[in-house]
């Protein structure tokens, strides 16, 4: 089992302004650096009826991206482990259908990458605010990435360990 080794930031947000902005810098950052298949990064926002929906993603396609047509990654994955019933762009997605038990097993992986103390952390930073921005990056942007989270009222970072073959193989038999 090849495991990799990727940092996944948290920001915490009083408005979802603030959380595009940092998106849009992030992307930049990696775009810029010619390294855009190093991150996978979503942003969340708290509706008012206190629901959580994922605004905007952006994930690795040579990752599992590549194999989950839709794009959903350990970026999205992670936001699903936190709030299991998040809403991603316009609607809901049930485990039951065939995405979302891709992205049921891609939040098993991206959770199973992280203690569950830490888990339990990010998700009340995130419950903390009105919008968030989770990205899950190659350890060595770590820096780079905390500098352009510039708006987050707080950025956390845990380490996530991640089974990219395992993610793979998981999300083919998920779509079989």
């Amino acid at each position: 089992m090849a495991v990799d080794t990727f940092l996944a930031y948290v920001g915490v947000y009083d408005d979802a302004a603030g959380a595009d902005a940092d998106y849009e810098t992030v992307k930049d950052l990696h775009t810029k650096a010619g390294l855009i298949d190093a991150y996978d990064a979503a942003v969340i926002e708290r509706r008012a009826d206190g629901k959580v929906k994922i605004t905007k993603k952006h994930e690795t396609p040579t990752r599992a991206g590549g194999v989950l047509g839709a794009g959903a990654g350990l970026a999205t994955g992670l936001v699903v482990a936190l709030f299991p019933f998040a809403a991603i762009g316009g609607g809901l997605l049930a485990v039951t259908t065939g995405g979302g038990a891709v992205l049921g097993a891609l939040a098993g992986h991206a959770a199973a990458g992280m203690s569950r103390k830490d888990l339990k952390e990010l998700g009340e930073h995130l419950d903390a605010g009105q919008a968030g921005l989770v990205v899950v990056a190659v350890s060595d942007m770590g820096t780079k990435i905390e500098r352009a989270m510039k708006q987050a009222r707080k950025v956390e970072a845990r380490q996530l360990k991640a089974d990219t073959a395992g993610i793979e193989a998981d999300a083919k038999s998920a779509q079989a």
